[in-house]
């Protein structure tokens, strides 16, 4: 039997399969199906400082081998994450992620100085976002910015800290370079790509806010591009997510370089879609011989 431990930043997983943010909720309906325990960790719904009502319906659209959301971060707000929903999750058995998304760098920093003292495991920062005193330029497609946010957290966070990058962006490498110059101690990627569905009848976009983020199997040969990109970029380690619905899929993104991986859109799928790939997983690990999971990260071969 291989070891399937991840040590992600100082914070021991038992596995590297880890549900992705807003795919996920707080975990609460999927543990009718399994328990949370048998998971890597939860990256929790992304939060905001203030409780958001989200984007007007249509916020779903179904795509070729995908789907586009533009959901627009509805959620209950920081505090009642920590006085609601974080004492249930840390009773689940598996690390808890908080999953950070702002409109300012001081929004990110006031919720980072609520969230240090806290129990969670470790701090996800959304910079997909658009920063509000730069005229709606997202965080993250920015290297000035991504260090501005990235710094200001840092600053007040002394939990394990990963950014995670847009793959809206000319050199994702860069972005990462300059999340890891400014104290991130790992990056995740790949977040969605834009995209955008029209009705034929109405000639209208499909979803209420014209555009929405791709997820799911269409992007996935996008980001094991990135995750190599990015892992042969900097020294930080590096979680791999984007269109993984299979243990084939993990596997191959630990492969170009993540030392664990995330899955969000396979779930609306199939529930059990984080559990089937741990277990294939765990079976590739003992087929080929590996005393770690771990031996699998950034064993690319290229031509």
């Amino acid at each position: 039997m291989s070891d399937m431990r991840v040590n992600l930043c100082g914070v021991e997983l038992k596995n590297p399969v880890i549900a992705a943010s807003g795919t996920f909720g707080y975990g609460m309906e999927y543990s009718e199906f399994f328990p949370l325990s048998r998971l890597g960790g939860i990256s929790c719904k992304g939060t905001t400082l203030l409780a958001r009502e989200g984007n007007l319906n249509s916020r779903i659209a179904e795509t070729p081998s995908g789907m586009l959301n533009s959901v627009g971060l509805q959620n209950p707000g920081v505090d009642q994450f920590l006085s609601i929903y974080l004492p249930w999750l840390k009773q689940q058995g598996t690390v808890v992620i908080a999953n950070l998304a702002g409109h300012s760098v001081e929004e990110y920093a006031a919720m980072a100085e609520k969230l240090d003292p806290s129990e969670v495991d470790m701090v996800e920062l959304n910079i997909s976002c658009p920063n509000v005193r730069e005229g709606g330029v997202n965080f993250g497609t920015s290297c000035g910015m991504v260090e501005q946010v990235t710094g200001e957290v840092r600053r007040r966070l002394k939990k394990p800290l990963m950014v995670k990058l847009t793959p809206n962006v000319t050199n994702i490498g860069d972005i990462a370079a300059a999340a890891e110059a400014a104290g991130a101690d790992c990056v995740s990627l790949i977040n969605t790509l834009t995209g955008m569905r029209i009705d034929l009848r109405t000639r209208r976009p499909i979803l209420h806010n014209n555009t929405g983020g791709l997820s799911g199997p269409a992007v996935f040969p996008v980001a094991v591009r990135m995750v190599r990109d990015v892992y042969q970029r900097v020294k930080i380690p590096v979680v791999g997510l984007g269109g993984i619905a299979s243990w084939e899929d993990a596997a191959e993104m630990m492969i170009a370089g993540a030392a664990a991986v995330q899955v969000g859109t396979a779930t609306f799928r199939d529930p059990f879609a984080m559990i089937k790939i741990i277990e294939g997983l765990e079976a590739f690990a003992a087929k080929n011989g590996l005393g770690s999971i771990t031996e699998l990260t950034g064993t690319l071969q290229e031509w």
